[in-house]
């Protein structure tokens, strides 16, 4: 079997062509959306056939958005584990999503129409598993190694965090984002907040009754009495 005939998606031919097609729709999109269109041109721009665009990229433009979240992802970590980290939690966590959004400085008219077709039906379980894959990333990147429920639990608080603060930051004009700051910094100030209020929960009732023991007991009664 030859890579002319079925060349996997991940081979360098493939990942160049998309990323030959990512650089040549970008300023496209900026204007336009990220749609058929755009590609059509993406691709005449970067010298490649109708069928090559169908062959590396089956998905269209999701297949572009993808590269270009994944390539942002790579950039991110690289800057975040270079950075000394601070002491606190919150503000590693603070600290490697901003250098996330700063991925797309300079393409935020871009990643706001990127955002909103992701948003289209098409492209919500795509643009969910990047954003999950950016949450896990930034974990990784801060130094995270849980493997319990945290991981999960973790990653999708985080996931909720990054999706409105990137509103935010796309909005937001003053390239500094002091606005996106602020917003981010409360964000995770609230998610502190109530991961305290669980743990003090969890404390304070450790030694109580279980709940669902006492519900089975009311309803079916205290048992055979030894």
């Amino acid at each position: 079997m030859s890579e002319t005939q079925h060349p996997p998606r991940d081979w360098p031919r493939a990942r160049a062509a998309r990323q030959a097609l990512l650089d040549a729709a970008l300023p496209e999109a900026a204007f336009e959306g990220w749609n058929e269109a755009v590609l059509k041109r993406a691709a005449g721009m970067a010298g490649l056939t109708e069928g090559e665009v169908e062959l590396y990229c089956p998905g269209g433009v999701l297949d572009l958005l993808e590269t270009w979240s994944r390539n942002g992802d790579a950039g991110a970590r690289t800057l975040i584990e270079a950075e000394p980290r601070p002491n606190r939690i919150r503000d590693k966590v603070a600290r490697a999503v901003m250098i996330r959004l700063d991925q797309y400085a300079g393409q935020e008219e871009a990643a706001a129409r990127a955002r909103a077709r992701l948003l289209l039906p098409d492209g919500l379980e795509r643009g969910t598993r990047l954003l999950w894959a950016t949450s896990d990333t930034i974990w990784r990147a801060i130094g995270d190694t849980s493997t319990d429920g945290n991981f999960y639990s973790k990653r999708a608080i985080l996931s909720g965090v990054y999706a409105s603060t990137l509103a935010i930051w796309l909005d937001e004009t003053d390239p500094d984002k002091p606005k996106t700051r602020d917003f981010l910094d409360r964000r995770i100030e609230n998610v502190m907040q109530f991961e305290k209020a669980k743990a003090q929960w969890r404390k304070a009732t450790a030694n109580l009754p279980s709940l669902s023991g006492l519900a089975a007991r009311l309803r079916y009664g205290p048992g055979r009495q030894v």
